[in-house]
């Protein structure tokens, strides 16, 4: 039996994810590998084609990770058999269109999260796709942390007993440009570009939930525009018009209370830039990106609020580690590994579009929470 190879049309590929997680560590890493194994013992090859707007930065690209194939040209690449797979990690606005036009393609979808700017257009493109009968999928990398997967083995095993609550802390300082060069790109911050925080941070947040925690009933959310003025990438000043700050706390329908906060003018003073604190009667545990500390009942102090002396309690003290029994691969590698296994033998996949819509659906929905400042209800979506 022979290997074959899988065309992957990557579009929007020098940006920093793009670049870094897409490619590198994940479609390039798997082609040096020698390809995924299917059941009939062959292998799968992914041959990435590279698109984008900038000819220089792609042909840079193309030699520092041996691609012989780019191009400026997307009608281009669509045209050409060879090419199965479309890969969309441009800017969000940009999505709409691109996707479009690839599944008019025939192409098989496979995009970068939030898909769209509204749930209503999320929705067309999983119906889009579900028309013209193409397989789908959205990244939803967080799953396959080594932290997120060490705390979906506690909740699977019965360790917290009930769960009662969950509270996230994401975020680290973005610099503003004006003293230290800035560590996003200033999209970001721009409403009219497709930028904020909660339209980003709430599509993942939509899917650790659902996938470990159970189903959103409703939420209430408030969003915060921190920092007013940044430097773009050329040096110059603008007026920061998108969210940069979100606070939202989802309601459960087990019951579980979820809190999340989300920023990018936060300073971290925790083990990670993600922390997941999940308390339930018989246990606790405390989530990273790549660790887990757990404290169960037995191993839980008693103690008594007396502001007047120091505390007699070391509270690091009494949790332990969670061994890494198994170390994980690159957590957007894995889920491109099920992807192309989806593509090539209908392996099940079931992070589709529609998956994606609920997560600009979250959004959406905290967007109005904040604008009418009051609780919503997160409707099913059919």
């Amino acid at each position: 039996m022979s290997d074959r190879t899988i065309g992957i049309i990557m579009n929007g590929v020098t940006g920093r994810m793009g670049t870094n997680q897409h490619l590198a560590r994940s479609v390039a890493a798997i082609r040096d590998q020698g390809g995924v194994k299917l059941r009939d013992g062959s292998r799968l090859v992914p041959d990435p084609f590279l698109v984008g707007r900038d000819e220089r930065k792609l042909a840079a690209l193309a030699k520092a990770y041996s691609v012989s194939r780019y191009t400026t040209d997307l009608d281009a690449a669509l045209s050409d058999s060879k090419n199965e797979i479309y890969f969309d990690s441009q800017t969000t606005l940009q999505r709409l269109s691109g996707v479009s036009k690839a599944i008019a393609a025939g192409k098989a979808i496979y995009c970068e999260k939030p898909i769209a700017t509204t749930t209503a257009e999320a929705l067309d493109l999983y119906r889009q796709a579900q028309r013209a009968g193409v397989k789908n999928g959205v990244v939803q990398d967080k799953l396959w942390l080594p932290g997120l997967l060490k705390l979906k083995y506690l909740v699977d095993t019965g360790f917290f007993g009930k769960i009662l609550s969950v509270r996230g802390e994401f975020g680290y300082w973005v610099f503003d440009g004006y003293s230290q060069p800035t560590q996003r790109p200033s999209w970001n911050y721009k409403k009219e570009e497709g930028g904020g925080i909660m339209i980003d941070m709430f599509c993942h947040w939509r899917y650790v939930i659902d996938n470990i925690f159970g189903e959103i009933g409703s939420l209430s959310a408030i969003g915060a525009t921190h920092m007013e003025k940044r430097l773009d990438e050329q040096g110059k000043e603008y007026r920061c018009t998108a969210d940069d700050a979100a606070y939202g706390t989802f309601q459960l329908k087990n019951g579980i209370i979820c809190q999340f906060n989300s920023s990018w003018q936060v300073r971290v003073c925790r083990d990670d830039l993600l922390t997941l604190q999940v308390d339930g009667t018989n246990g606790s545990a405390v989530a990273g990106l790549r660790e887990c500390r757990i404290q169960g009942e037995a191993m839980t102090p008693k103690p008594v609020w007396n502001p007047d002396i120091p505390s007699p309690i070391d509270f690091f003290h009494d949790w332990a580690f969670m061994p890494t029994r198994d170390v994980p691969d690159n957590a957007f590698k894995i889920q491109w590994e099920k992807f192309l296994l989806h593509v090539a033998q209908d392996d099940p996949f079931r992070w589709s579009l529609l998956e994606g819509a609920k997560g600009v659906q979250l959004a959406e929905l905290g967007l109005e929470s904040w604008r009418q400042r009051r609780w919503v209800d997160v409707p099913e979506l059919v």
